[in-house]
């Protein structure tokens, strides 16, 4: 009896055989947190890898010769969705005395301008913008709705010539987003002409009123089926001195003043006190449904567009008027496909730390010496697409000076 136990001993624990029934039941439960782990290590994998190829930088650089003057120009590239529904993105650069592009391309569009001259005024710059960058892409939205513009002296008045910035983010649709692309800084023109006929000063708040005011009008007249489709505006006006922002929506304009991140707005929500006031004051009503709404609908209660949510939802403008001083570094545009998550202080320290070429991508660390405000749109919509956005993201980064210090 003894031998046989001795025998029955050796076989559950010799090295040569499987372990005994008793622990394998023991191991089975010890491995369960395991194969969850495994589970998850393998979901988060795939979620970087689907991240990784929506973020996908194309590096296609263009060297040619300018006929004109015979200089070499860096040619505006422009991205494409592929067939297989992901957004890539192209780097490029312009040098200052080239012009922007046509932005036909509705998906993305990343372009850069180079270093523009300033001017010293008793040892204070007073510059209109020594370069500039934007990148508009379709984020995780199956359309693209976001509209971007910039015009290089759009107007010359009294020697001084004056930038146009402005990112539209469409709704219901992406038609009145691309009319004010092509139209709203025209309008605002023909308005400042009409309106300095007998003064020399610009009214910029009632200016800004009007030419959003008359951009409502026009996309207003089109079909009865477009009734529905809207869009935000914020718009930037940089020249003599100045910055002036008008906004319509909840897109966003921030200044980064001496280190510190300074709103040149304020975001036209449904629930802002002084908007839901104004609201239900006209007759309408502000629904929380999947977070708060006019008349469970928009998003926004101001807009250019949306005829049908006449008269609660406005297209009156906000308008900021700032004197430039040698302490602001630069401005960001963008939709709320940016600042739905991301703050203004990080954004601005974001910026920063790409213009002071402490945060490089490694793809493009020998390419955007010239021009390092593209490099930091770029980073802005790839750190959004990180943190989950889910609209839509449009970002212009404009430098009002070259970076001396390197602030955290």
């Amino acid at each position: 009896m003894q031998k046989k136990m001795e025998e029955k001993i050796l076989r559950l624990y010799s090295p040569s055989t499987k372990a005994p029934r008793r622990m394998t039941s023991d191991s089975s439960e010890l491995s369960r947190p395991t194969v969850v782990r495994t589970k998850n290590a393998r979901r988060r994998r795939l979620e970087i890898r689907r991240l990784k190829y929506k973020c996908q930088t194309m590096m296609n650089i263009t060297i040619t010769e300018n006929s004109s003057n015979g200089d070499k120009d860096k040619n505006l590239l422009h991205g494409s969705k592929p067939s297989n529904g992901l957004t890539d993105i192209s780097l490029s650069l312009s040098s200052s005395s080239s012009k922007q592009t046509s932005l036909e391309e509705k998906d993305i569009v990343l372009a850069g301008f180079g270093e523009k001259t300033c001017k010293k005024n008793n040892d204070v710059e007073s510059l209109t913008c020594m370069s500039h960058g934007l990148l508009s892409v379709i984020g995780r939205r199956r359309e693209m709705e976001d509209a971007v513009k910039v015009e290089l002296g759009f107007m010359v008045k009294g020697g001084e010539n004056f930038n146009f910035y402005g990112v539209y983010d469409g709704h219901g649709g992406s038609r009145v987003a691309e009319e004010c692309r092509e139209r709203l800084h025209n309008v605002l023109v023909e308005e400042i002409v009409e309106d300095n006929e007998e003064g020399d000063g610009i009214d910029w708040g009632r200016t800004m009123e009007r030419c959003f005011e008359k951009m409502d009008e026009e996309v207003n007249r089109g079909r009865v089926e477009e009734e529905m489709v809207g869009s935000t505006a914020v718009v930037a006006v940089v020249g003599n001195g100045k910055v002036i922002v008008a906004n319509c929506g909840d897109s966003r304009a921030v200044l980064s003043r001496g280190g510190v991140a300074v709103a040149l707005s304020f975001d036209h929500k449904p629930d802002r006190p002084d908007e839901l006031e104004r609201v239900e004051a006209g007759g309408g009503r502000v629904i929380n449904w999947n977070g708060y709404r006019v008349l469970g609908v928009l998003a926004t209660s101001r807009s250019i567009g949306d005829q049908y949510l006449k008269p609660f939802v406005i297209c009156k403008p906000e308008v900021t008027v700032r004197e430039l001083t040698n302490r602001d570094e630069f401005l960001i545009l963008a939709s709320d496909g940016l600042w739905d998550v991301i703050s203004n202080e990080v954004a601005c320290r974001v910026v920063r730390r790409c213009l002071n070429g402490q945060i490089r991508r490694k793809s493009l660390e020998n390419i955007v010496n010239e021009n390092r405000a593209a490099e930091a749109a770029a980073v802005l919509v790839e750190l959004a697409i990180a943190r989950g956005s889910k609209d839509n993201i449009s970002v212009i980064v404009v430098e009002l000076r070259k970076p001396t210090t390197f602030l955290p």
